[in-house]
């Protein structure tokens, strides 16, 4: 199975064992990427601001009741 190099884009076609650097061609790849995660380029968004009580009953009308029995 052939797959693509997240980084640089070129095809991989060795998996480990074979490729040591796999899912990456090569070291300096794998290292490339490494230094994204560590540099916080990678990241998750976060809301950070406190939802509305409109949304709280917005999201807890979604939610079934765990009381009822159906």
């Amino acid at each position: 199975m052939e797959s693509r190099c997240p980084i640089c884009k070129k095809p991989v076609r060795a998996a480990r064992p074979e490729n040591p650097s796999a899912p990456f061609c090569s070291a300096r790849c794998r290292d490339v990427d490494l230094g994204r995660w560590l540099d916080g380029d990678y990241r998750i968004p976060v809301r950070d601001e406190v939802p509305s009580e409109e949304e709280v009953a917005v999201a807890a009308a979604r939610v079934p009741d765990a009381r009822r029995v159906s």
